[in-house]
């Protein structure tokens, strides 16, 4: 049997998706984030530290990589616990992952004063008044553990 013209304008394209993974930093029942300034997104907003993942990189790489690069802290990959993963359709569409680490060398800072206004660490059941919706969304699942969500489809 071969395939014809028509037999492959009739499949649908495959979905591509990009990766980003978030750091929920846990000091107590407090959680750190970020104010986002001159990204050209939500800038003012609070947002957990977070990235892309790039090429032949793993969730927990990716995590460890942005913790550092971001908030100069040092996390050891048995300290990441899975904790969410949210299909969100902004850009076409994106699976967020979602880790709590309680546990890291180093204190917190801003280390991308370009992208960042400043850190503070708010209560898990207080989240700041402006924040990115669907990483708020994601907070509000993993407060009460639900581990997968969508948002915006």
């Amino acid at each position: 049997m071969t395939t014809t013209e028509s037999d492959q304008q009739v499949k649908p394209q495959r979905h591509k998706v990009t990766g980003d993974v978030h750091l929920v930093l846990r000091r107590g029942d407090n959680v750190l984030y970020g104010r986002r300034q001159n990204t050209g997104f939500e800038d003012g907003a609070w947002h957990l530290p977070s990235g892309h993942l790039e090429a032949d990189e793993s969730v927990i790489a990716a995590l460890i990589r942005e913790a550092e690069e971001e908030i100069g802290v040092v996390i050891k990959p048995e300290d990441v616990q899975f904790s969410h993963i949210m299909h969100n359709s902004s850009s076409g569409g994106r699976v967020a992952f979602f880790f709590v680490v309680t546990n890291w060398q180093g204190e917190p800072t801003n280390r991308e004063p370009d992208k960042c206004s400043a850190l503070d660490w708010f209560a898990v059941d207080k989240l700041p008044d402006h924040m990115i919706a669907y990483c708020r969304t994601a907070m509000k699942h993993i407060g009460v553990g639900s581990p997968f969500s969508t948002f915006g489809w």
